[in-house]
C-alpha cells in the first residue's frame, strides 16, 4: 500500500475525482450510489463498495440498501483507513464507493483525497446535517473538496414542501437537543421535514415547559 504522504512520481492519466451525494434521510442518497455503482459495473470498471458498520438497517452490514429496497454488496468498515488496507494498490481499482460517510472518522478526507490523486473515482454518500440541523461528521469538509456535489431533498411529511432537516422522534415526540448525535434508525425514528416544520427543543426550552 502506498503511504498517504507519498505522491506518485508521474501524473496519473486516469481522471480521479471525488463525488459527493448528500442530503436528508429518505432523499434517495443510497439509491443514487447504487445507480452509479451499477453503471460503473456495466462499463466494466473495477469497483469496491464500503459502508459504515454502524448501519445494519434493511439487509444488514454487508449490503448498501435504499429505503425503496434496492441494494448492492458492500464491505463494512469501522475506520476510513480500512478502505486503503482492503484495496491495496490503488492502481488495481477504478471506483470506490462509500455509503453513510457521516459515521466515519476524520481520516476519510485524507483517504478520499489520496485515492482521487491516484486516479480513482471516489463516490461518497451521507447525511450532511444531524438531528439538530448542524453539519454531520466530515460531510461539510468533503463537500468542500469534491469536484461534484449532488444535494438531494426529500418531501416534508408535515406540509409536503421540500425537506432539508432530519426530524428525530422519541416516542413520537421531537428528540431533545442534548441527545447523542449518532442514533441509527429508519422511519420509526426519523422524519424528513422542511425548515418550518422542523422542531428541536433545546435544554432550556424543555425546562421552561416544565414550569
Amino acid at each position: 500500500m502506498v503511504p498517504l504522504d507519498e505522491m506518485p512520481m508521474t501524473p496519473h492519466t486516469r481522471p480521479g475525482r471525488i463525488e459527493i451525494v448528500a442530503g436528508v434521510m429518505f432523499s434517495g442518497k443510497s439509491e443514487e450510489l447504487i445507480r452509479r455503482v451499477r453503471r460503473a459495473l456495466i462499463a466494466k470498471h473495477r469497483v469496491r463498495v464500503f459502508k459504515s458498520h454502524l448501519d445494519e438497517r434493511y439487509e444488514g452490514v454487508y449490503r448498501v440498501s435504499s429505503h425503496t429496497g434496492v441494494s448492492v454488496e458492500a464491505e463494512p468498515i469501522d475506520r476510513a483507513e480500512e478502505i486503503l488496507r482492503a484495496i491495496g494498490d490503488a492502481d488495481d481499482i477504478d471506483v470506490v464507493a462509500v455509503d453513510e460517510v457521516q459515521f466515519l472518522d476524520a481520516g476519510i478526507v485524507e483517504v478520499a483525497t489520496h485515492l482521487a490523486e491516484r486516479g480513482v473515482r471516489v463516490i461518497l454518500t451521507g447525511t450532511d446535517t444531524d438531528f439538530r440541523g448542524e453539519p454531520f461528521g466530515m460531510m461539510g469538509h468533503l463537500m468542500a473538496i469534491a469536484e461534484e456535489v449532488t444535494k438531494l431533498q426529500a418531501i416534508c411529511v408535515v406540509c409536503g414542501d421540500l425537506a432539508c432537516r432530519n426530524q428525530r422522534l422519541v416516542n413520537g415526540m421531537p428528540a431533545r437537543w442534548d441527545m447523542p448525535v449518532v442514533m441509527v434508525g429508519g422511519s420509526e425514528s426519523y422524519e424528513a421535514r422542511c425548515r418550518r416544520c422542523f422542531r428541536i427543543p433545546r435544554h432550556d426550552e424543555d425546562q421552561v415547559a416544565l414550569l
